[in-house]
């Protein structure tokens, strides 16, 4: 950071750095903790000074705690100043303002608030959400009521300590470069003069009456379904909006798991509140077992993702974040197209998608990590449907982002429409891989969280950029391409990706945590239901063959 214009100066001294930026506006219960520590604990205060928080994938995330490393009013307070200083060098777009929204979580309320204050005071008008809520609600009204930007108080599936600040553009994506940076220049400058505050707007029941209009038009039954659904919203926002939605669309019988449906933001009956990690859908696997259920869906706490488990003969089945890509890509491709329609995915998600689209007649995108850019990938036409591989959907033009309430009933509204024919949904992913290959997926990935950790998994990666490896599970890699050098329809990021005669590997460094991580398929060539099972067999050998050699190249070097 520059040290110009109020922002916080390098200094030799720690102590004049704590005493910058408590200048700047701390809170008593801010300024208490880290005038503690200043006493207690230096090598932590120093710590909180030397990584402060940047924009990231969209925003920032991290722990809520004060300083500049942290997620507290101060900090908030600053992100937002730059925010309305950005959105100030864009011609009326303060007027048509920013819509607010919040979760759950500790701290949630009191960012929100500082949020809105400082827009207000800045002269930037703000739609507010008047009570905390899903996180695609806020993309959503930023289009319906055509905002000039939208910021969502949330840290989505992170551990309950962590708080966070998603910031959309005007077009309800989440913002990229150069806006990025234009914004993480501002922060630290001085707050806007505004002639006036800004409008106020708390928003009433028919934005969200529009909301719901939209996915029931789309995704609502013509008669009740016969699904025995379990849902939860792990102690999110979704709980009561989902089920509400469910029960429009035609689903009489949706048992939620009682004690995960109230939003707290300690998570108490799960180790960490991301669907994807195991053990966090016992209870609702327990609860379907129980109930004779033939569905299990589960949204993250700002229930902008989307977790599937099915029943099967042998007990219940979670399915890959790629599978229920497949499914919905499946279900929603085969609508009639129109010009300019496109389909996307990422860089390490399946390349399933890919043969769904040809079949279909459709242009089919491979993005970058992450939905803002999986948004984008149809500019300037429509995006038919987005997905990647950590269970994001997009299954709605209205909502320019991953939303795991509109893709839960695209989903149910596809099993609804097997069980009539007599089938399920792990029939249709045999079909799928009968007919296009079947396509095995897993990942590997290594943690450093000791001091120097980022570094050092930067370092790797580029290792393994400048020293590929010549073999990989067996088999010669054929193809290497550096990441890093970009192409002509993706931008350049960290990275490799190495391809076989039957796999592939892409392996990058985690943008929010000290992580490498590495995404294995393996893809077989198609054939009869007969010799399905042998061929997942194959593939999982060949599979778990690529996952050893990448797990010894990740792996740290022995110290002797």
């Amino acid at each position: 950071m520059s040290g110009e214009d109020g922002e916080v100066p390098e200094a030799d001294s720690l102590d004049a750095r704590l005493a910058a930026w408590l200048a700047q506006g701390a809170d008593a219960s801010e300024r208490a903790e880290l005038e503690d520590l200043a006493v207690s604990d230096r090598a932590e205060l120093a710590r909180r000074f030397a990584s402060p928080l940047r924009f990231g994938t969209a925003g920032l995330r991290g722990p809520e705690q004060a300083g500049p490393a942290g997620m507290n009013r101060l900090t908030v307070r600053r992100v937002t100043q730059a925010v309305a200083g950005w959105l100030h060098q864009s011609a009326g777009a303060a007027a048509r303002g920013v819509v607010v929204g919040r979760d759950a979580r500790h701290g949630s309320a009191a960012f929100a608030d500082e949020t809105v204050a400082t827009l207000l005071a800045s002269g930037v008008t703000v739609h507010e959400w008047p009570t905390a809520g899903p996180t695609p609600l806020v993309p959503f009204a930023v289009g319906a009521l055509g905002a000039a930007a939208g910021i969502m108080i949330t840290a989505s599936h992170n551990p309950a300590a962590d708080n966070g600040y998603k910031l959309y553009d005007a077009s309800g994506t989440q913002i990229i470069a150069p806006d990025d940076e234009r914004v993480e220049a501002l922060v630290g400058r001085p707050a806007v003069a505004a002639g006036a505050p800004g409008a106020h707007q708390v928003l009433g029941p028919e934005v969200l009456a529009r909301y719901r209009a939209g996915i029931l038009a789309r995704f609502a039954l013509e008669r009740p379904s016969r699904l025995r659904i379990v849902y939860t919203p792990l102690h999110g926002v979704g709980g009561a909006l989902a089920t509400a939605l469910l029960a429009e669309a035609g689903y009489p019988d949706v048992t939620s798991v009682p004690e995960q449906f109230a939003p707290d933001p300690a998570f108490p009956t799960v180790p960490f509140p991301n669907p994807e990690e195991p053990g966090v859908l016992d209870r609702a696997l327990a609860l379907a077992e129980a109930r004779g259920a033939d569905l299990v869906l589960a949204n993250d706490p700002d229930a902008d993702r989307l977790a599937v488990a099915v029943a099967t003969p042998a007990g219940w089945r979670t399915l890959r974040g790629d599978e229920v890509g497949w499914l919905l890509g499946w279900s929603l491709l085969h609508d009639p197209a129109a010009p300019g329609q496109v389909v996307a995915t990422s860089l390490v998600s399946s390349t399933m998608l890919g043969a769904l689209a040809a079949d279909a007649g459709l242009r089919c995108v491979t993005t970058l990590t992450g939905f803002k850019w999986i948004a984008r990938a149809a500019d300037p036409g429509t995006l038919r449907f987005g997905y990647e591989e950590a269970i994001g959907y997009a299954v709605d033009p209205a909502v320019r982002d991953k939303d795991g309430l509109s893709a839960a009933l695209a989903l149910t509204r596809l099993a609804d429409e097997l069980a009539r024919a007599g089938r399920t949904l792990l029939d249709l992913l045999d079909d799928l891989e009968d007919r296009f290959g079947v396509h095995a997926g897993t990942q590997v990935s290594r943690r450093d969280d000791a001091p120097g950790g980022a570094e050092r998994v930067a370092a790797l990666v580029a290792a393994l950029r400048a020293r590929p490896p010549a073999v990989l599970g067996g088999q010669p890699v054929d193809e290497v391409e550096d990441l890093a050098a970009g192409a002509p329809d993706r931008p350049a990021t960290p990275g490799v990706q190495w391809r076989t005669a039957e796999g592939r590997v892409v392996v990058r460094p985690s943008g929010t945590e000290p992580k490498v991580k590495a995404y294995l398929e393996v893809v077989g060539e198609p054939g009869p239901r007969a010799s399905l099972a042998a061929r997942r067999a194959r593939a999982q050998e060949r599979l778990a063959a690529l996952a050893a050699s990448v797990s010894a190249l990740l792996a740290p070097a022995d110290p002797r």
